[in-house]
């Protein structure tokens, strides 16, 4: 913000005034300015408080995310080891279907 102006600072400015018409100009912008102070000085904490819950909502976020993580990387495993399961009782389904066939066809040649 602009330094205040002096008196004679105004009376350079403005030679028609009265020195009663700078003195209110001066109380005038004196209260004007305080004003702006305090209003940046409110929106200072706003903009303080708002940078503060952007921060806490993004270490929520980084904490989500990485539980997240662990636990996609939990299910992948849990995942891979079902596959090779079911690859295995595949592999397992097909020996008895074998099996029973064998049998069955050993069946149907003594006679039965």
């Amino acid at each position: 913000m602009p330094k205040e102006k002096t008196m004679h600072e105004l009376c350079k400015e403005f030679p028609d005034k009265s020195y009663r018409e700078l003195e209110i100009y001066l109380e005038t912008e004196h209260k004007l300015r305080q004003e702006a102070e305090g209003e940046v000085s409110i929106l200072k904490g706003l903009e303080t408080n708002r940078v503060k819950e952007a921060q806490e909502a993004l270490a929520n976020s980084l904490e989500v995310n990485e539980s997240h993580q662990k636990l996609n990387g939990k299910l992948q495993e849990r995942l891979t080891e079902l596959e090779q399961e079911n690859i295995e009782l595949h592999a397992d389904n097909k020996k008895l279907a074998r099996q029973i066939e064998d049998k069955v066809d050993q069946l149907r040649k003594s006679g039965m």
